[in-house]
Order: C-alpha cells, then sequence, then structure tokens
C-alpha cells in the first residue's frame, strides 16, 4: 500500500478552507486562527454568558470564586484552541492531530468548565419568576431533577457512553461517515464534549446533580472508565495497518507515513488518559478535604448550640430551685 498517494477528501478540503497541498505539520503553523463559524459562536457565548452571570452577582454584592472563572475561562480557550486553529484543519487529514482535538475536548476542556460551577452560577444569576410562575430558573431546576437528567448523569449510562465514543465509533465505518461533511464533523466534535460533561459531572463537577455518589465511589467511577482509553490507543499503535479510512492516504505534501500517523495518535490516546485522572484527583481530593471541614464546622456549631442549650437548662434548673428555697 502506498501510504504517500493523494488523497481525494470529496469536498472537505474547499470546505474547511485548506490547500489541497497542505505543507508539513508544525506547532507554530497549527496554533495559527482558522475560525470555525459554529465553534467561534459557541466559544464567544458560552463567555458571554457566562460573564454576564458574574457581573450580575458582583452587582448584587455576592461575591463569586476567581477560581471558577479562570477554570470556566480555561476551558471554553480549550475548545477554542482545537476547534478554531489550524489544529483543526491538520485534523481532518491527520489522524495523530484529529486524537489531539479529541482527547482535549472529550477529556480536559469538560474537567475545566465542570470546576467553573456554570449551573450553580446560573442558577444564583437567574431571577426567581414568583409564586406559581415559571421562568428559566424554574425550567432549569425542573430539568436538573428530571428522570431524563437522572439517567444520563448515572454511572451504568455514563461509563458505556464513554467507552463507546472510542470503539464504535473508530472501528466502524461510522467515524469516516461523519468526516465526509462540516455538519458530521462538528456533530462530532460537540458529542465528545457533551460525553465528556456527562460522565465527569457526577466525578467531580461543583454543581448540583441528581447523581452524586460519596468520594470513593466517583474515584471508582472515573477508574472504571481510565483503563479502557489507554486500551484503545495501545490497539492503535499495534495495529500492522491503517484500521481508519479516511487517513489511509495521507496527501504526499504531509510528508507523513499513515501507519506511523495512526500510531502516534494511538501513543496520544493512551499518554492522555493518565493527564485528567491525576487533575480529576487532585480535584476530588480537595472537595472531600473541603467537604470534611465543612462537616467539622456543622458539628463544632451543633455541639456548641447544644452545650449552650444544656448550660441554659441547668441555669433555669438552679432558678426554679432557688424559687422554691424562698
Amino acid at each position: 500500500m502506498d501510504h504517500h498517494g493523494g488523497h481525494d477528501m470529496g469536498g472537505m478540503h474547499g470546505m474547511h478552507g485548506m490547500d489541497m497541498n497542505m505543507p508539513p505539520f508544525t506547532l507554530g503553523r497549527g496554533l495559527e486562527f482558522s475560525g470555525d463559524p459554529f465553534f467561534v459562536t459557541g466559544c464567544l457565548v458560552a463567555l458571554a454568558l457566562y460573564g454576564w452571570g458574574v457581573v450580575r452577582l458582583r452587582r448584587r454584592g455576592d461575591r463569586w470564586p476567581v477560581g471558577r472563572t479562570v477554570a470556566f475561562v480555561l476551558g471554553v480557550a480549550t475548545v477554542w484552541l482545537v476547534m478554531n486553529t489550524k489544529l483543526n484543519d491538520y485534523g481532518m487529514v491527520m489522524f495523530s492531530v484529529h486524537m489531539v482535538q479529541h482527547m482535549v475536548i472529550s477529556m480536559l476542556s469538560p474537567i475545566l468548565v465542570l470546576l467553573g460551577a456554570p449551573v450553580t452560577l446560573t442558577l444564583r444569576a437567574l431571577p426567581a419568576a414568583g409564586r406559581g410562575r415559571k421562568g428559566p430558573r424554574e425550567w432549569l431546576v425542573a430539568l436538573l431533577h428530571s428522570r431524563y437528567m437522572r439517567i444520563i448523569t448515572h454511572p451504568v449510562f455514563t461509563i458505556p457512553m464513554f467507552i463507546a465514543s472510542l470503539y464504535a465509533l473508530y472501528f466502524t465505518p461510522l467515524f469516516d461517515f461523519l468526516m465526509e461533511t462540516r455538519t458530521g464533523h462538528i456533530a462530532m466534535m460537540v458529542h465528545f464534549l457533551a460525553v465528556g460533561l456527562v460522565f465527569f459531572w457526577p466525578i467531580m463537577g461543583v454543581d448540583p446533580g441528581p447523581h452524586r455518589p460519596g468520594y470513593v465511589m466517583r474515584m471508582l467511577e472515573l477508574f472504571a472508565g481510565m483503563p479502557f482509553h489507554a486500551f484503545f490507543g495501545i490497539a492503535l499503535m499495534m495495529s500492522s495497518e491503517p484500521m481508519i479510512e479516511t487517513y489511509r492516504n495521507p496527501m504526499a505534501s504531509l510528508g507523513i507515513d499513515a501507519l506511523d500517523d495512526q500510531k502516534a495518535g494511538g501513543g496520544i490516546a493512551w499518554a492522555f488518559s493518565e493527564i485528567p485522572s491525576v487533575v480529576v484527583l487532585l480535584a476530588l481530593a480537595y472537595q472531600w478535604y473541603r467537604s470534611e471541614q465543612r462537616q467539622a464546622r456543622r458539628s463544632d456549631r451543633q455541639a456548641e448550640r447544644d452545650g449552650d442549650k444544656e448550660l441554659a437548662d441547668y441555669n433555669a434548673y438552679l432558678a426554679s430551685l432557688q424559687a422554691r428555697g424562698h
């Protein structure tokens, strides 16, 4: 098989503003701006709405942690990085670059966005509709408590979906079908982001949710999904021929071998599964510590109140004895 043959990808190159003779990939070239209208709009709208929520709270005199704002902005910035730069263009013709996109948007972006607590901010920023009426805030609360939300955030759903996003997509013709059109490619990337959000939300999300197990169970949920990422990467690295039809015949100007590029992509998938695991474990450990601290403070306050009540009861008892003595 000639791995350096020209590869006709239909109308996709023109559609993404790409030259049919793209130069070899470099990091500097990959980070050049190349906006996808869908993701440019999505990122700007997300930042604008979050900023509106923070400003609304500040004007009301409420505090909003700076760390949460930083985390959310970084989360949106990572989506921008992989979808609104030349990385997105090269991801169409190089499997290794596509895998960087996939790993970032499905595992790093969701974690940072969730640490920004956008749902909590929305609930605090939106005004209550008033007695007997339903506004955006009430609809959001109803959605959070709905059966639908309980299902899609339950580990019986999230873990298989997280795994299927790898195996059922890349090892079937579905991936090639989606890569044929811009709409299909956008749908795939939105799917990666959504799956990452529903997988990590019950594990380490700050926002309220219908499924929130104890910290030990959250860690088990995390480790239940991560090994499959590693196995997926190893399968790609050990393959003796290109497995993804879209990337089987890269254009000669890229100067790459399809099998070497696939092995690089597999290595990225294998290595990247470790990074979010460490970040999530650190976030979980911190949340666990904060939870224990809050519980301890509550217990101290309760003990103090109980002590004050006992003292008041004892004083009242002494006062009654004294009154009887008189």
